[in-house]
C-alpha cells in the first residue's frame, strides 16, 4: 500500500506539472503578438497576465523573465500633464499643423522645451498627421462652434478676386470686410499679392480702428503663412480657416466678391494697375456710403451710424 500511495502522489504531481506547462504555453502564445521587449512594456504584460489568468506576481514575472522588483517601482518622471493637455488643444484647433509649428506656439505661451521634446510628446499623444488623406475626407475635419459677431470689429473676412488687364496681364484683388456691419474695409489690387501685402493692408485698417477678434479666411498660402500668424498673435486675433472644399465656411466674403466683380470689374476695361486701384476704391466708397445693402436695407455706413457702432 505505501508503494501505491507514492505512485498516486507522483501521478498527481506530474498532472499538476503538465497542467502548469500547458497554461504557461497558452499564456506565452497569447502574449506573443504583444511587443514587450522593454521593462516598462513587460510591466503591462505582467499586469495583463495577473488580471486575465489569475496567476501570482512571482510566477507571471518568471514566465516572461521580468525582474520582480521592477513591478514595484513607481516612476518619478514628470508627466508634463499641463503641457500635453495644451498640445492636444492646439492640435485640435490647428488640425493640419505639424509638431514644429505647434512647438512655436508652445514656446510663445511660455513652455520651456526643445523641439525634440515636443516631437516626443506629439508622438505619445498620437497626434501625427496622415501623409496621404483621401479627398473625400478633407471636408470632414472636426470643427468647433464658429464665432458669431455681435458688433463691428468682432470678425473680419478676407479673400482674393482674380482678373486681368486689357493686355492680358493677370491681377489679383484682396478684399476685406467687416462681417457684422458688412462694411468693405479695403480692396487692394496687385500683380502678386503675398502674405506681406495682406499684413500691410491690415495695418492700414487698424491704424483707424481696433483689430478684430477673429479673422475668417480660406486655406490660401497668403493666409496660412507665418506673416499673418505673427500679426494675429501680436494683436490677439484668432484665425478661423475654412475647411478645404467648403467655401460656405467663409460665405460672407464669397457673397461680397460677387458685387465688385459684377458692378465694377465686368463693366470696366482696365489698362493699368493704377487705374484698377482708383476705380475699385471709388466703387468701395460708393458701396459703403450710398449703395443699399440687401440684408441691412441701408448702406453699411448708414447701418453703423443708426446702430451707434462708429466707436465699436
Amino acid at each position: 500500500m505505501p508503494e501505491l500511495n507514492i505512485l498516486q502522489d507522483e501521478n498527481a504531481l506530474l498532472k499538476k506539472l503538465v497542467a502548469e506547462l500547458s497554461l504557461d504555453k497558452a499564456i506565452l502564445q497569447d502574449v506573443a503578438s504583444k511587443k514587450w521587449g522593454r521593462p516598462a512594456l513587460k510591466r503591462e504584460v505582467v499586469d495583463y497576465i495577473i488580471g486575465h489568468y489569475g496567476l501570482k506576481l512571482a510566477r507571471a514575472c518568471r514566465l516572461i523573465r521580468q525582474v520582480r522588483s521592477t513591478q514595484y517601482l513607481s516612476s518619478r518622471k514628470d508627466l508634463k500633464l499641463a503641457l500635453r493637455q495644451r498640445l492636444r488643444e492646439l492640435a485640435l484647433v490647428r488640425v493640419r499643423w505639424g509638431y514644429r509649428r505647434l512647438h512655436v506656439l508652445l514656446k510663445r505661451e511660455g513652455f520651456q522645451l526643445g523641439v525634440n521634446q515636443t516631437y516626443r510628446w506629439y508622438c505619445q499623444e498620437q497626434l501625427q498627421l496622415r501623409a496621404w488623406s483621401k479627398k473625400r475626407r478633407k471636408s470632414s475635419v472636426a470643427r468647433q462652434v464658429r464665432m458669431q459677431p455681435r458688433q463691428a470689429n468682432d470678425a473680419w473676412s478676407m479673400d482674393f478676386v482674380a482678373d486681368q488687364l486689357a493686355d492680358g496681364t493677370k491681377i489679383r484683388l484682396l478684399t476685406i470686410i467687416d462681417i457684422y456691419s458688412r462694411e468693405s474695409l479695403a480692396i487692394v489690387a496687385g500683380h502678386r499679392l503675398r502674405g506681406e501685402d495682406v499684413v500691410t493692408a491690415l495695418n492700414r485698417i487698424i491704424a483707424k480702428r481696433t483689430a478684430p477678434k477673429c479673422l475668417f479666411v480660406d486655406n490660401g498660402s497668403e493666409f496660412y503663412g507665418h506673416m499673418l500668424d505673427l500679426w494675429a498673435y501680436h494683436h490677439h486675433t484668432k484665425i478661423d480657416f475654412s475647411r478645404p472644399g467648403k467655401p460656405t465656411d467663409n460665405c460672407f466674403i464669397e457673397t461680397f466678391n460677387g458685387s465688385p466683380r459684377d458692378e465694377c470689374l465686368n463693366v470696366h476695361w482696365f489698362t493699368s494697375l493704377t487705374e484698377v486701384q482708383t476705380v475699385v476704391e471709388a466703387w468701395r466708397v460708393d458701396y459703403n456710403e450710398i449703395r443699399p445693402h440687401k440684408a441691412l436695407k441701408d448702406p453699411p455706413h448708414g447701418f453703423r451710424s443708426e446702430s451707434g457702432l462708429w466707436r465699436a
